[in-house]
């Protein structure tokens, strides 16, 4: 049916002998789907892809969602609302998507959201010939691998995800009062389960979202735990990182997962069309 090669020890996996561009039955999507499962990311290389197809593809992995609309409240790409654009590409002076060429730190997708994306799928049109990689983070393994006293003290816990700031570093603008707050519980942004379990697989997984203005613990009298999770998670070996190409698809599964990029030159051009699946609420292991 297609070819499945590990990309790392502890997630990521390559699928290739499969055009995306064609039909999709109901035998092969249930086995796209599984091998995504097994695997948290799946990267289809050599793809051709219109928008359309795109979003069909999508619907492998579940129902897609609307996009955020873009500054001027329209959608990024006309048609497909379910579509967004990631470029730091400008036309007539102005940004044709967004993210810009900055680094965005590690983070959930849309986790300061009640219901999170279940899976983002990113698709590459243009990329720089240096910079602009993806890292992704294996967040079962970070729970697994914990010291017992960390898993101790980590359950029961909520968090806090701040949606004052974007994953590079911006500020929303519906937020701008909360610019240079650091008060986890005056911080506009979901509040989560800091350990979830997977609705589909049944596995634990950390959930911390992103770290960025007040994210953190509620109830904690300071940032020693929340420190000590980060720090876990950035030393611990748990990453793999995806070296684009023109014609990659990569999907990752959302609830299990944390991401990030790299920065890259602005005279260079990147240009990514994304697609993501509804989401529910996480809940606690």
């Amino acid at each position: 049916m297609f070819q499945v090669k590990l990309l790392s020890a502890t997630h990521a996996a390559e699928i290739s002998g499969i055009d995306l561009s064609q039909p999709i039955d109901d035998a092969l999507a249930a086995a796209i789907r599984q091998a995504w499962l097994n695997n948290l990311v799946l990267l289809f290389r050599d793809q051709t892809l219109t928008d359309a197809q795109l979003v069909t593809v999508a619907k492998v992995f579940g129902e897609p969602a609307h996009s955020p609309p873009n500054a001027s409240g329209s959608n990024w790409l006309g048609d497909f609302p379910e579509l967004t654009c990631i470029s730091n590409i400008k036309a007539d002076g102005k940004p044709i998507g967004s993210l810009g060429n900055g680094e965005a730190i590690w983070h959930t997708d849309m986790s300061y959201t009640d219901e999170p994306p279940t899976a983002s799928l990113l698709y590459a049109l243009e990329v720089p010939p240096a910079g602009g990689g993806t890292h992704i983070m294996n967040m079962y393994s970070a729970y697994d691998t914990l010291p017992d006293t960390l898993k101790e003290q980590v359950e029961g816990k909520i968090a806090l995800h701040d949606a004052t700031y974007t994953s590079s570093g911006d500020v929303r603008k519906i937020y701008t009062e909360f610019d240079g707050n650091t008060d986890p519980e005056v911080a506009p942004g979901a509040r989560h389960p800091l350990v979830i379990r997977h609705p589909e697989t049944g596995r634990k997984a950390l959930f911390l979202g992103r770290r960025s203005g007040a994210s953190g613990i509620l109830g904690e009298p300071d940032t020693c735990l929340y420190d000590a999770l980060w720090a876990h998670c950035e030393e611990g070996g748990f990453s793999w990182r995806q070296e684009w190409r023109v014609g990659d698809l990569l999907v990752w599964d959302n609830r299990c997962c944390m991401h990030y990029r790299e920065s890259f030159d602005d005279s260079d051009r990147r240009l990514m069309h994304r697609a993501q699946i509804k989401g529910v609420r996480p809940v606690a292991a």
